[in-house]
């Protein structure tokens, strides 16, 4: 059978080894009185260390055991723990990619202060429910770092570094609510940016309002080479589906793309600066908080207050469309996965129906409070450069 019960002690009699005699300990084979008073569990690459010959024969059969149930592990026993939870996590982190690595690190710092360097297989659902109560941080926040453990426990099962991912515990959360605008007041704000703001900044804003499928962060990073003028797309990548998400524009934007001159190079950011502020170079990208600083200036130069971008745009353009659309209708033109988000704003579709809600986003459509007649409040923007 594999493994054995061994000592570094010697007789003192007879300088022999001393062995196990199956019953009572390692004895000199010479002198039976002999007897060993410090044992160590060979099995395999594994050494263990006991001062009882019992622990020591109870460990040697545990090995055997799980080995007969193809549980056995090695690396469970080793010195420097490598299945441990900071050991494994740390590995995690620096697999991922930069941006994720940063993202998910925080998470994985609230984990690793409280299991330490357990083992990753021996956590279960009761040891994650338990490590929440421990945090004062929102429900919101506790189900992000659910969501982080998950795709770290579905990363070592994929390197078959463990070979079953345990059940989570689900964290119930409600998401907050941002401040939306009826379609006036949206109007204002943005004509106020065609006052006093770069005509790009004017018009990702306004295009943020009008295509709401499309976030802040991925209408200032739209590169040149995403913009489909011939069929009338733009194009957003999508890390997480790997692939693009594929918007359809109204014959206006297209036309306003149009007056605009192209880069030769493919991955110019289309929303950049022309040099013309002070703080600023030709042809540098705009910052992923640019438009949030145009926004809130125009909404301070008209007395709004509390309103972010998101929910200035994308968010009061969803509430105000649910009153010529069905919220399927919107959650198609809006392209969302899910409905957790979007349902806070609610109370395959082809292209004609997604243009059809985006040109009424375009062209807000509020009925007055007589009821009499349409009011159109946005104007294509054709000769802004």
């Amino acid at each position: 059978m594999k493994g054995g019960i061994y000592s570094e002690q010697r007789c003192p009699i007879c300088g022999g080894k001393l062995v196990d005699n199956h019953i009572n300990g390692l004895v000199c084979p010479n002198h039976k009185t002999i007897h060993a008073s410090r044992f160590s569990v060979v099995f395999g690459k594994v050494h263990k260390r006991t001062k009882s010959y019992d622990a020591a024969f109870r460990i040697l059969n545990g090995f055997r055991f799980k080995t007969d149930e193809h549980t056995y592990d090695e690396r469970d026993y080793k010195r420097d723990n490598p299945l441990g939870f900071i050991n494994m996590s740390e590995k995690f982190l620096e697999y991922a990619k930069p941006k994720t690595a940063h993202n998910m690190r925080p998470h994985i710092r609230h984990a690793q202060d409280y299991f330490k360097n357990r083992n990753v297989k021996d956590l279960k659902c009761g040891d994650f429910e338990d490590f929440l109560k421990t945090l004062p941080l929102s429900d919101k926040t506790k189900n992000n770092i659910i969501g982080t453990l998950k795709v770290f426990y579905r990363w070592m099962k994929r390197r078959q570094d463990i070979f079953d991912v345990p059940e989570f515990p689900v964290v119930e959360y409600q998401l907050g609510y941002r401040k939306t605008v009826d379609k006036e007041t949206q109007y204002a704000i943005i004509d106020e940016l065609k006052r006093i703001a770069p005509v790009k900044v004017y018009l990702g804003i306004k295009w943020l309002a009008t295509y709401i499928s499309i976030r802040p962060a991925e209408m200032i990073g739209l590169k040149e080479s995403n913009i489909d003028l011939g069929n009338g797309r733009l194009y957003f990548p999508t890390p997480k589906e790997r692939q693009f998400k594929d918007v359809p524009i109204l014959p206006d934007d297209v036309r306003i793309f149009k007056d605009f001159t192209f880069s030769d190079f493919a991955t110019t950011p289309f929303f950049r600066h022309d040099g013309g502020l002070q703080g600023t170079k030709k042809d540098q990208p705009y910052g992923l908080k640019y438009f949030y600083k145009w926004w809130v200036k125009a909404c301070s130069n008209l007395g709004i207050e509390g309103v972010d971008l998101y929910g200035g745009t994308r968010h009061s353009s969803v509430r105000a469309l649910r009153r010529y659309h069905s919220p399927e209708e919107i959650k198609e033109a809006a392209m969302s996965k899910t409905n957790k988000a979007f349902e806070r704003y609610m109370g395959q579709a082809n292209d004609d129906d997604i243009l059809s809600i985006y040109r009424k986003s375009a062209k807000v459509i509020p009925i007055n409070e007589t009821g009499k007649e349409l009011v159109t409040l946005f104007e294509g923007q054709k000769n802004a450069k």
